[in-house]
């Protein structure tokens, strides 16, 4: 089926694909005073005197705002605002179908941490929490790291944090199928960007494994000299043994690899130098480091992907609907690694009988929202 044409005529047919919805409606000369003048002068003046009560009377506890610089979109780059609008509204949508929250996508045309940093802060009065997208590294991190120090309302840049919530809950179900511990294992990740940094903390977090992160040049370790401030920092707590070389040197012997990179990075013969029973998270879309045929062909125990077409999919939405509901339903001001940890361990308890073929529960799994939110506390 060609996605591709199908998407194209159904946006342009709806001409996008999110709008607002009234609570109620104005067919009275009484609801339209009401809820505009004069009646609303009221409720502002409430609200002016009293702003910890503005949730109550608008709608900041059930909104988000879905922010986005265009500079790191999908698997498609840096092709600004204007290509990023059609993935914040469909990041939207999922936050209304998934977990009933009004999300509202905001592309902003500047690029500068001070600049996203100055924008976001400006608006944020009117939202309950802030979710980032497609941000860049390492100007994400920078980015996320102010706006929560600054302000007193959720925010997450779900490229990071949706996506290490999501794996750690796969692997928890991983390991316990392949009968062994994080602690045990030597985890390499390919990918040093928003989601190979999160991912590499929040493992480190949960269970301190030997850790190796791969980028376009090689194993990060102290002995290159080309290394930004983001990689630095990541050898506080990766790479042990000072380990250097490329993806196949720090896959000889590893147990789990982990490709937040590019497709066909991994090949059979790097699979064969693995461990016993390897775990292959190949996430790059649309197209994996390898296919799951390919590895299962040179050993591996279980394998995940981005894909919907194929069995595990690690896709984000398992994580963020939840996670936000719980912070937004909690007056939650900062969403923490326990918290992250949390809605992992739970999403990995919604498998009840783990297997191979099955370590991560559906997407559509209705249990999903409510069992994290419930964790976000």
């Amino acid at each position: 089926m060609d996605y591709g044409k199908l998407a194209l005529e159904a946006h342009q047919r709806l001409r996008g694909k999110i709008s607002i919805k009234l609570k109620d409606d104005l067919s009275t000369r009484e609801k339209l005073s009401t809820y505009y003048t004069p009646g609303v002068g009221a409720v502002s003046s409430f609200v002016a005197a009293h702003p910890d009560k503005a949730r109550d009377y608008t709608w900041l506890n059930n909104s988000v705002a879905v922010i986005s610089d265009g500079s790191a979109v999908l698997g498609l780059g840096n092709i600004g605002p204007y290509g990023a609008l059609p993935v914040m509204e469909g990041k939207a949508m999922l936050f209304k179908h998934f977990a009933d929250i009004d999300a509202v996508p905001i592309v902003l045309d500047v690029h500068s941490a001070d600049d996203i940093v100055a924008a976001v802060k400006a608006i944020a009065p009117s939202f309950g929490a802030i979710n980032l997208e497609d941000i860049a590294a390492p100007i994400c991190f920078e980015v996320e790291e102010r706006l929560k120090r600054e302000l007193h309302i959720p925010v997450m840049h779900d490229d990071q944090h949706g996506t290490a919530v999501v794996v750690l809950a796969g692997l928890i179900n991983a390991l316990s199928v392949t009968s062994r511990t994080l602690e045990q294992c030597r985890v390499v990740i390919v990918g040093a960007g928003a989601a190979g940094v999160a991912i590499a903390k929040l493992l480190y977090k949960y269970g301190a494994p030997e850790i190796l992160i791969v980028d376009s040049k090689g194993i990060i370790s102290a002995s290159r000299s080309d290394l930004n401030t983001s990689k630095k920092e990541l050898l506080k707590f990766t790479n042990p043994s000072g380990l250097s070389g490329d993806l196949k040197t720090a896959l000889r012997g590893a147990d789990i690899f982990i490709g937040v990179s590019q497709a066909n990075l991994l090949s059979k013969e790097m699979v064969k130098s693995m461990a016993k029973d390897p775990i292959i998270f190949a996430m790059a879309n649309p197209n994996p480091e390898i296919l799951p045929d390919d590895a299962y062909a040179a050993g591996a125990a279980i394998v995940a992907t981005g894909r919907s077409d194929f069995d595990n999919q690690v896709n984000n939405a398992l994580a963020f609907p939840g996670i936000f509901r719980g912070a937004l339903d909690n007056q939650v001001e900062k969403i923490t690694d326990d918290h992250k940890i949390a809605a992992a361990k739970t999403i990995a308890a919604l498998v009840e009988k783990p297997n191979a073929k099955e370590i991560i529960p559906s997407v559509l799994d209705d249990r999903l929202v409510p069992a994290v939110a419930k964790n976000i506390t």
